[in-house]
């Protein structure tokens, strides 16, 4: 670098600097700093200022003309003005100390430059300078015209021929030295230059691993997959996490009310759909849900869910396993003479009746396997024990189930009870048979035959799914007196609005129904583990039956949440876990992993179709929604009330014409047309001459309920129209 360069440079001036990305600009020095060797400049790039340091090599490279500068005479201290032109005196050599490369210099010029009058100093050294090698260089020379300043003699005018025979002799030396020293003939490389060398090479490295990563990643996954980023995403979690599953040799922990979740393993609809299992169970009181997420530029995350209960089962935990910290410490309680309820939920096709009810084959059951059965044998075998054989207990069964509010015995032909309370507030139900047992044989016999005539129907997920809720009660009773009772629930599926409000009104109601016992029966769960001093038991027939299940305080309940793993299910998944979760009143986020969810993403932006991005609008659909299920919730309670009105109307009827008794019979079938029996009552009603004071109020009560039906009908097409949020 020439001596003389920081000299020359100075605040405001225009030079050339190149960037990062090899773009050249102009920029203006900002300040000089000799001790470092390098130059500060700043320039103005999309509205912003911008600056970096430059190191004078570089300057000097990009800015040869710096060089080619004349030095300020010492001796001159006249004033100039600031932008005079001054021109260049002859040179003392032309051997340049930074030999250009001939395609950085060739068709530049030797050029005047503009010096501003505070930057003017006493140099008298000579230049070392770079000229320009071009092919004339005469007709580039810009020389001023007119008389030179005569308050300026020092700097006189140099005459054209002195100037060219100066060029072409410049122009023979600088050829001279390079073809005797070729290599200080190149430039040196510039550090910008390196450095954009460095990372061109990091990003062709980087590229190169992307690639064989992907190309591993596609042998490791098949791409056919519908979700297989997923799924590397969910192992590559998994492979970091720590599992320590619940064994038969962990201890059993009592508690009042336990809540406890089960995972099923995928099923062989799943897996012909080539579904992803989302779901981790890393140990015996925890469960992770691995939800797929689509970020707003489309890249895929997971969001990993935490949730924490009294106990979480895998895929690979046997009813066996369950049964010894669900049900099994509860078979104690009714031999002290308490209440004990086991209950089972979930979505439809989670395995609630397989875990209750034992092996499913087909419409078949082995109920040898299940709950039900396993709590049998152990009543019996505490029953043989000589602390409780001198009691005196007898062992009785029922089995019934709930079907669209309506109860129904399964051991006797499914005939039609009825609910009601006696003069002590107790809830009777009116026509249910107990049947004595006297071993486990005995009751899995029972079993057999009630879940045989169990109601079920055909939903999104399950094409024999079952539609009411199985109750298998175990009773102790001593002396014709009820000492303890066990009631193990098989719930009906849960379902959201959206899948039924599509259907029938049949399925509607189903439906509608279903999702009002439970939550009906989650306040009740809360309201005895908070000693509550009122439970709302009304709300529901389901819990209206169990009302003394959940009064008294040797009373425990046990809910199994049962889960599908299913990426297809899990909406509904988390549905079923927040249920269960609002039950114990856990936070979602009590265990280690569940305070802040973890988010992995894939390098591809691919669109998701299961994936739904947020709209503007999604607050205000929502609240329509709202509006719209409620509006359903109050046809569909009204069309309930008006059915249980008709139905004693016809029976007052019955004892007068017996001729009705057909129209009745049919309301005894669990799943009865109610269309068919409006239409024929009101055709009856129409044929009927004489109009008695029965006759007129079931006409009255026929009407209402027909109003009813329409304005159900008009509210579940209004939640159909719209789109549900996900």
């Amino acid at each position: 670098m020439d001596s003389s360069l920081p000299s020359r440079l100075f605040p405001g001036l225009s030079i050339k600097i190149q960037r990062s990305n090899g773009l050249i600009h102009s920029a203006n020095v900002r300040a000089v700093s000799k001790e470092k060797a390098c130059v500060s400049v700043e320039w103005i790039e999309g509205g912003a200022i911008k600056g970096k340091e430059i190191d004078f090599d570089d300057v000097a490279a990009i800015n040869p003309e710096l060089l080619q500068l004349l030095p300020i005479l010492p001796d001159d201290h006249l004033p100039l003005k600031e932008n005079v032109t001054v021109q260049k005196q002859k040179r003392k050599s032309v051997n340049s100390k930074i030999p250009a490369p001939k395609e950085s210099v060739r068709g530049r010029s030797t050029r005047m430059s503009t010096v501003s009058e505070a930057q003017m100093t006493s140099q008298e050294n000579e230049m070392e300078v770079e000229l320009p090698v071009s092919v004339n260089p005469l007709k580039q020379l810009s020389v001023p015209a007119g008389p030179p300043r005569p308050s300026c003699p020092a700097v006189a005018e140099v005459p054209l021929k002195v100037v060219s025979e100066e060029v072409e002799e410049q122009v023979r030396a600088i050829r001279g030295n390079a073809s005797a020293n070729p290599v200080n003939s190149v430039r040196r490389k510039s550090c910008i230059v390196k450095e954009m060398e460095k990372m061109k090479s990091k990003r062709e490295e980087k590229r190169a691993q992307n690639t064989e990563t992907r190309i591993k990643r596609a042998q490791d996954y098949d791409n056919s997959f519908p979700h297989w980023e997923f799924a590397r995403m969910i192992k590559e979690f998994r492979t970091n996490l720590e599992c320590h599953p619940l064994t038969m040799t962990d201890p059993i922990e009592e508690h009042r009310i336990c809540v406890c979740v089960r995972k099923r393993p995928l099923n062989k609809q799943e897996l012909a759909k080539k579904e992803i299992d989302v779901i981790s169970v890393p140990s015996k009181c925890l469960l992770l849900v691995h939800e797929p997420k689509l970020k707003v530029d489309l890249t895929k995350y997971l969001e990993n869910q935490a949730f924490c209960f009294d106990f979480a089962f895998d895929d690979t935990a046997s009813n066996e396993v369950v049964y010894r910290y669900t049900a099994r410490p509860l078979v104690q309680t009714i031999f002290e003479g308490g209440k004990a309820t086991c209950f089972a939920y979930g979505q439809t096709g989670s395995g609630k009746t397989h875990t209750m009810g034992g092996d499913l084959s087909g419409r078949g059951q082995n109920a040898a396997k299940g709950i039900y059965a396993m709590a049998s044998r152990d009543v019996f075998l505490l029953k043989s024990q000589p602390r409780y054989r001198k009691l005196g207990l007898e062992v009785y069964v029922t089995f019934f189930e709930i079907y669209n509010g309506k109860v129904f015995d399964l051991l006797n032909q499914k005939a039609k009870l009825r609910v009601l309370e006696d003069g002590k507030q107790q809830v009777q139900v009116v026509g249910l048979q107990e049947h004595p047992v006297s071993c486990a044989e005995d009751v899995i016999k029972m079993l057999d035959a009630g879940s045989a005539c169990r109601t079920s129907g055909q939903t999104f997920a399950n094409s024999n799914s079952s539609r009411s809720h199985a109750c298998f009660q175990i009773l102790l009773r001593a002396k014709g007196r009820v000492h303890g009772k066990f009631s193990l629930v098989d719930l009906a599926g849960n379902e959201r609005g959206a899948d039924t409000s599509s259907a029938d009104r049949q399925t509607r109601m189903e439906g509608a129904e279903i999702n009002k016992s439970l939550l009906a029966l989650k306040e009740c769960i809360r309201a005895l583990g908070q000693n509550k001093a009122h439970t709302p038991f009304r709300e529901s027939k389901l819990t209206q039956v169990l009302r003394d299940s959940f009064i008294g305080e040797n009373s425990r309940t046990c809910m199994i949440a049962m889960i599908s793993p299913g990426i297809s299910s899990c909406e509904y998944t988390l549905n079923t876990l927040r249920y269960a979760d609002r039950v114990k009143e856990l936070s979602p986020h009590s265990g280690p992993i569940g305070e802040q969810p973890i988010q992995m993403e894939t390098e591809e932006t691919e669109v998701c179709s299961n994936c739904t991005l947020s709209s503007g609008n999604f607050s205000k659909d929502e609240e329509e929604l709202s509006s719209q299920m409620s509006s359903f919730n109050e046809a569909m309670a009204q069309i309930r009330e008006l059915e249980e009105k008709a139905m004693e109307e016809l029976r007052e009827i019955i004892q007068q014409r017996p001729d009705w008794l057909a129209l009745s019979e049919m309301t005894e079938q669990p799943d009865y047309d109610l269309e068919t029996f409006v239409n024929k009552a009101e055709s009856a009603l129409a044929e009927q001459a004489q109009q008695t004071k029965h006759f007129s109020a079931l006409q009255g009560v026929i009407k209402a309920l027909r109003l009813a039906m329409q304005r159900e009908e008009q509210a579940s097409k209004q939640m159909s129209s719209k789109k549900w949020p996900q």
